[in-house]
Order: C-alpha cells, then sequence, then structure tokens
C-alpha cells in the first residue's frame, strides 16, 4: 500500500506522518505539500527539514494563484463562514495529484485533523473518496498541540516560528481568512505588512462586489462587516 500524508506544514500532519512512518515505514510514504504561495518562509524550511528527518520524499502541488486571486476569480471575498480558497489551492491541485499517481485501491491516505475535531472527520471522508482516509492523531494515545511540538524539538526538528508567534496554525502566512478578529489584531502586530496586503486586497475586492469582508461584527444584535481597515484603525485608536 502507498500511503500518502496530507502534508501542511502544521504540527499536526507532521506528528500524523511520524505515526503513519512508525507503523508502516517510509519505503512507500508520500508527504504531499499544497502550496498556496502564501506561506511563511520558515515553513517551507521546516518542511524539508522535517521530511528529511523522515526520510520521505515531499511531493509539491499548487493551483498558482493565491487565495485572493481565487476570491475575485470566483467573485466571493473568503471568510470564516465559507472560504473557496481551501477548495482551489489545497484540495483540488491534491485531488489531480491522486488522481494521477495513487490507484484508491491500494492507496491510504492520512489527515492530522486530531481527536479535538472529530466532528470534521464525515465530510472529509467524503470529500477524499474513492481513496481511504485515516486520522492518525484520533488515535490514542491524544496529544495536545504543545506535545506535538514538544516531540517535534525531541526528534531535532525545529517547529515552525509561527507557533512561537503565538499563531495558532501555520498555514498562510497567519493571514487565514477562516481566522476571527483575535488573530488578525495579532498578524497587524507582528506582521504588518502581511496585514496591509490583505487590507489592500480586501478593498479591491469591495470596490468590485460592494459591502463585504472578511470579518463581521455584531452591532445592537446585527451582524454587520467589519473590514480590515475599520479593525486597523480602532487598534490603532487604542495605542493613542
Amino acid at each position: 500500500m502507498t500511503h500518502v500524508v496530507q502534508y501542511s506544514g502544521g504540527i499536526g500532519s507532521w506528528a500524523a506522518a511520524q505515526r503513519v512512518a512508525a507503523e508502516h515505514g517510509t519505503g512507500n510514504l508520500v508527504l504531499l505539500f499544497a502550496d498556496t504561495g502564501v506561506e511563511d518562509d520558515d515553513l517551507y524550511r521546516f518542511l524539508e527539514e522535517s521530511a528529511a528527518q523522515l526520510g520521505a520524499p515531499l511531493v509539491r502541488v499548487a493551483d498558482g494563484r493565491t487565495q485572493f486571486e481565487v476570491f475575485t476569480d470566483q467573485r466571493f471575498l473568503g471568510n470564516s463562514r465559507l472560504a473557496p480558497c481551501s477548495a482551489h489551492l489545497k484540495q483540488r491541485p491534491c485531488r489531480r495529484w491522486l488522481e494521477a499517481n495513487a490507484d484508491p485501491a491500494r492507496t491510504v491516505l492520512h489527515v492530522g485533523i486530531d481527536w479535538s475535531e472529530t466532528r470534521r472527520l464525515p465530510a472529509i471522508v467524503k470529500g477524499w473518496a474513492p481513496w481511504t482516509v485515516r486520522f492518525p492523531m484520533c488515535d490514542e494515545p491524544h496529544l495536545t498541540k504543545r506535545q506535538m511540538l514538544d516531540w517535534a524539538r525531541a526528534l531535532d526538528v525545529t517547529p515552525p516560528r509561527l507557533y512561537e508567534l503565538g499563531f495558532a496554525h501555520n498555514n498562510c502566512g497567519g493571514a487565514c481568512v477562516r481566522a476571527g478578529q483575535r488573530q488578525w489584531k495579532h498578524l497587524l502586530a507582528t506582521f504588518p505588512d502581511r496585514y496591509a496586503a490583505a487590507e489592500a486586497s480586501e478593498q479591491r475586492i469591495r470596490a468590485d462586489l460592494g459591502d463585504v469582508a472578511i470579518l463581521r461584527e455584531r452591532v445592537r444584535g446585527e451582524s454587520r462587516p467589519l473590514t480590515l481597515t475599520e479593525l486597523r484603525r480602532r487598534q490603532q485608536d487604542t495605542l493613542l
């Protein structure tokens, strides 16, 4: 059997690959990475370093667009409730690779979702049919993210720097549209250039689509768009 790990650069997919390698070896192990083109530079370092430590090939696939280019093409601004970038930049490139290289009858796909997100499993299994999908980090012993990070350090693999900088996930350089206000505020403080780029992209899309935004807020019981521009201005006002 061929074992393909969806290798995102997150610590969960790294830990999943470790468990797959321990159980099945690395002779038929593939680390499949879908590159969004907007990842933190250190994610690529982590991928190369951890793949070398495992002794398994790292395969990169890419759509070629960024998430905001997808939103422009789809005429829809991704947000925490619906983000078409995931399907276009990750799922579809990976599926194309699987269709060309991985016989469903002889391939198991491993995903790094852990025990705290089991509600997501049925949709993932359905979405990747006809391939068999396994979730190594849902098996016992259950590990926290901190334990996974410590595990990597114990193997002399330096974890991705976004975790040390206070980000919950190592994806999209910290500028994930699924994130909430707290992470966007943290991005503004930590990587203001990335925030500025996302803000400018949001404004360009708003000029075309109208009053849409990545974030929302509730005002007097009603939900309304909250732009990155407005969020930045509020944060700057608190510092005055």
